[in-house]
């Protein structure tokens, strides 16, 4: 059994905006309308993670505009700038059937349909037509896998295995 993350990132601060101790937050959740139904966010300091109380936010040019109930001044909020910001667990968006956050998949074993053992998943791209999962493989080089049905059979995230049926010619070369 994998120990999974308790605090998934949503966001990175930016920089502030205005005067008044708001901050600009680039999103990295899917759905960055989110904020606005979250009462807690979490930071990083020293290793250990602290909660911010939001009082609003709102959406402009693709950044996430948040005032946290804590800071009224600009001078308040200039040490969150390039924080991440993260919710618990218990927080976190509810998945669909074969949907899984990024950070369960980093760090799985990559096993052929056999139980073959070809590699440590390390990233996943996000594109258009599908996601593509970046595999590490024990020579040092990497593969990519298409993260569709014909290719990714099974993902079992509490074990941290991703089973897969692998293109032919993929680990050629």
């Amino acid at each position: 059994m994998r120990n999974l993350e308790e605090y998934l990132q949503i966001g990175v601060v930016t920089t502030t905006h205005g005067l008044k101790g708001e901050v600009k937050v680039y999103p990295t959740t899917d759905d960055p309308e989110r904020f606005y139904d979250l009462e807690t966010v979490w930071f990083d300091k020293a290793h250990e993670k602290h909660p911010l109380i939001l009082e609003r936010a709102r959406i402009a040019k693709g950044v996430v505009i948040v005032k946290f109930k804590e800071f009224d001044k600009i001078e308040e909020v200039e040490f969150l700038r390039g924080k991440e910001l993260y919710v618990s667990r218990d927080n976190a968006v509810e998945l669909q059937e074969d949907e899984y956050f990024i950070t369960d998949l980093i760090g799985m074993e990559v096993v052929s349909e056999d139980g073959e053992s070809i590699g440590i998943l390390k990233d996943v791209i996000l594109t258009a037509a599908n996601d593509v999962y970046v595999v590490d493989l024990p020579d040092g080089k990497e593969v990519l896998i298409p993260a569709i049905v014909s290719c990714i059979k099974d993902v079992d995230v509490n074990e941290g295995v991703m089973r897969v049926a692998l293109l032919p010619g993929l680990l050629e070369g």
